[in-house]
């Protein structure tokens, strides 16, 4: 499986937590077809979000809980077995086309598989759609594991990067500079995560564990590394569950 360039995790589509002790409903009775991947016992379209049930109640009601299954079943798997998570997308999206989440549920799925093509495609058909420009980063991501960074720079500029949130502009921002770099443009990839206010705050959560592993890598490609060495201890010391290798990384370093 191709690596995903950014080593961002895809959102999970539609997913909505189940609450404690709250028992799922049943699937919908019938045979199933061949054709449909096989859900968990405990899945069913109740496990989506609001906002994603209410876009499926546009399709027969049993198709709309056929497909929420699958869904379902793709947000649940994305983490741990995304080839699993593809599958059940791919099912939706042949069942609803025509239905934004499906589309956006492949994207996902599809990135996280590294079939960075389809990817694009997907998640550009759920722009389409919705009108939603939420995963911009993520198809800038796209195009760099298609090996075509003079994209990103081009998506860095449209106007869709300037209604991303702060958390959609950090993404884009760290897509951009791994772009820099695959260019050859070290200095400069540097130059644009420093502006980040984040970078060196005091404040800790994911993306910015990401982004600092993010600087720390774009300081050794610059060939900076003692400086790289001392980001790389710091994200090792932010990240106890390990989402990035940086361990691995302070220690090649330590013994090269």
């Amino acid at each position: 499986m191709a690596e995903r360039p950014s080593g961002k995790r895809p959102p999970r589509p539609g997913r909505r937590e189940r609450q404690s002790g709250q028992r799922p409903a049943a699937a919908p009775s019938g045979p199933r077809p061949p054709s449909d991947p096989v859900l968990p016992d405990d899945v069913s379209w109740f496990d989506l979000d609001y906002s994603a049930r209410r876009e499926l109640q546009s399709l027969p009601k049993e198709l709309a809980e056929r497909v929420g299954g699958q869904l379902a079943a793709a947000g649940l798997a994305i983490d741990d077995d995304p080839e699993a998570a593809y599958r059940h997308a791919a099912c939706a999206r042949r069942l609803a086309s025509r239905v934004a989440v499906t589309r956006e549920a492949l994207g996902l799925s599809a990135y996280a598989v590294g079939k960075f093509d389809q990817a694009l495609a997907e998640l550009r058909a759920y722009r389409r759609l919705s009108g939603d420009d939420s995963h911009l980063p993520l198809v800038a991501d796209c195009e760099r594991g298609l090996g075509r960074p003079e994209r990103v720079l081009e998506l860095a500029k449209s106007p869709a990067a300037d209604r991303l949130d702060t958390a959609g502009r950090r993404e884009l921002r760290m897509v951009l500079a791994g772009a820099r770099s695959d260019l050859g443009q070290e200095a400069a990839a540097v130059i644009l995560l420093e502006q980040d206010p984040g970078l060196t705050g005091s404040e800790v959560d994911e993306s910015l564990v990401r982004l600092r592993y993010a600087y720390a890598d774009a300081l050794l490609a610059a060939s900076r590394t003692v400086e790289a060495a001392d980001w790389f201890s710091q994200v090792q010391a932010q990240d106890p569950d390990g989402i990035t290798d940086a361990a691995d990384r302070v220690k090649e370093l330590h013994d090269g």
